[in-house]
């Protein structure tokens, strides 16, 4: 009786064990399943490792430099119609800057840059001779070209951010930027080949600069306008996009707008002037030239049956040196309407950029194992 219970309890206990074992058993292979899972994964971003942090420090900022072959267009004065943003875009002309960026944040950067580029306007070109609003600007017959030599400090927010070194920057990201910049302009006319009274000009096919001649009556004392300075600040903005070529090198293309405190860019603002306040005949000329017979800068003839639907001379007597001038109604001569520009819209031009920046510093960590 003694034995039976005895082997009975053995038993049990030895179920008992073999449970506990089993259970042990199953524990352990699903913890290895788990384990395995974990390392695979783990290995996995061991493998793509590129010595990037979420932690953006000191040693995961970085410089680049370089070179940009841009556009430029003219939005002002002498345009296809008078609405601020009207442009023509046959007269885009180039421009060229060499540039150098510091990462400084994931998202921010900072860009210095320097750019030569040149703007340029025509009447004769842009406007209609028998549109509603652009036949007086044909009649007007202005033009220009100024080149822009600009210095300019931005700041670029990536809409993706780079939390490694650059190595782990994105392939694309789009970016905004805003700064100031300061530049040095100087717009220029080509000179008629004859001055107010027939006679032949010195300077006849010649580019003049066109600020130090007070076509407005800058430098008249009969009235009160200032000269424009020829140094002026503006405030840079756009956008853009970047993406990377190879281990240190990127591209961008780029659209920034140039916001500026000036409305002489094209040397047209203000009011026609009596021609006999201004000091030459190079200025008077330059002032006033919707009477010449053929566009300044192609030398195509005019369209004066057009202009004829529009106007009609006449001649008035220069109240400052005496001389009768023959003009166009409300062309050329002083009078409150005599509108020769407009002042209260300040010009602005448009960068169109294509970029090529290569990475001239920064580091990474390797990752150490033991």
């Amino acid at each position: 009786m003694k034995d039976s219970i005895f082997q009975y309890r053995l038993l049990r206990y030895l179920g008992m064990v073999l449970l506990c074992i089993s259970f042990l058993a199953i524990n352990d292979a699903q913890a290895q399943r788990r384990s395995k899972s974990y390392l695979k994964k783990k290995n996995k971003k061991i493998g793509s490792y590129k010595g990037g942090s979420i932690h953006f420090d000191e040693s995961k900022r970085y410089a680049s430099v370089g070179f940009s072959v841009d556009a430029l267009n003219y939005f002002g004065d002498i345009t296809p119609k008078s609405g601020m943003l009207s442009t023509d875009i046959s007269l885009t002309r180039p421009a060229f800057s060499v540039y150098g960026t510091y990462r400084y944040t994931p998202n921010l950067s900072f860009r210095g840059s320097l750019s030569w580029g040149r703007l340029t306007g025509d009447d004769f070109q842009s406007a209609d001779p028998y549109g509603t609003d652009s036949r007086f600007r044909y009649v007007r017959n202005a033009s220009f070209r100024n080149d822009i030599k600009e210095l300019a400090i931005v700041g670029i927010w990536d809409i993706f951010p780079n939390h490694g070194t650059f190595l782990n920057r994105v392939s694309f990201t789009p970016y905004v930027f805003a700064g100031v910049a300061v530049f040095h302009h100087n717009p220029k006319g080509k000179a008629p080949e004859n001055d107010k009274q027939g006679q032949p000009l010195a300077e006849a096919g010649k580019w003049v600069a066109l600020r130090e001649l007070g076509t407005e009556g800058q430098y008249s004392e009969h009235y009160d306008v200032k000269p424009y300075s020829l140094i002026q600040p503006s405030i840079p903005f756009g956008l853009g996009i970047r993406t990377k070529l190879q281990k240190r090198l990127d591209f961008e293309f780029e659209i920034g707008y140039r916001y500026l405190f000036t409305d002489y860019i094209d040397d047209v603002s203000g009011m026609y002037v009596d021609l006999g306040a201004l000091d030459s005949e190079l200025a008077r000329a330059m002032s006033d030239r919707s009477r010449e017979t053929v566009s300044a800068r192609s030398g195509e003839a005019r369209d004066f049956d057009a202009i004829g639907e529009v106007v009609r001379t006449t001649t008035y007597t220069s109240l400052y040196n005496g001389e009768s001038y023959t003009v166009f109604g409300g062309y050329g001569q002083e009078h409150p309407d005599n509108i020769r520009g407009m002042s209260s819209d300040k010009d602005i031009y448009i960068v169109t950029s294509f970029k090529i920046s290569y990475i001239i510093s920064g580091s990474f960590r390797r990752a150490k194992f033991r």
